[in-house]
């Protein structure tokens, strides 16, 4: 058996970053003053942008970069593998998926977010499903995310 414990390994840190244990980040990159809540997972690779904010209980896996005064709600799971083959890609990292969070982006608890690239200045309501591109600010909820309105500014 191999025991393998969750923590903080390897991972670069901006100024003022704030993290709530216990929590599994390895390999990443956090930017200044970014808040990360507990029961977090951030995997190898990831790059999370100034000013964020991580909710409790959110998954971000590897392939994934977020922007700069982004928040992520709790329970928000981000997908790389999308089982295209119908099971869990062989291969691995090859056959996975990349995604992209612009600038200004709040993400509600419990959204699941597939392999994507979403734009600046987006809201995705909770409970919705990201799987396509989300190319024009607004505010997108359900499963499929959909666009309700623009946003007011």
């Amino acid at each position: 058996m191999e025991l393998m414990k969750a923590g903080i390994r390897d991972v670069v840190f901006g100024k003022n970053v704030k993290v709530i244990e216990p929590v599994n980040l390895y390999e990443c990159k956090i930017g200044d003053n970014c808040f990360i809540g507990p029961f977090v997972e951030i995997q190898k690779d990831v790059i999370i942008g100034d000013n964020c904010r991580i909710q409790s209980h959110s998954f971000i896996c590897e392939l994934v970069t977020i922007g700069q005064k982004c928040f992520i709600a709790h329970g928000v799971m981000f997908i790389n593998d999308t089982f295209k083959e119908g099971k869990p890609s062989e291969g691995g990292k090859d056959k996975w998926g990349k995604t992209r969070i612009g600038d200004h982006v709040s993400i509600g608890s419990n959204a699941t977010i597939l392999p994507v690239d979403i734009c600046d200045n987006v809201v995705i309501g909770a409970g919705s499903v990201v799987t396509k591109d989300i190319l024009d600010p607004g505010i997108y909820a359900g499963n499929p995310a959909r666009k309700i309105r623009g946003l007011c500014v």
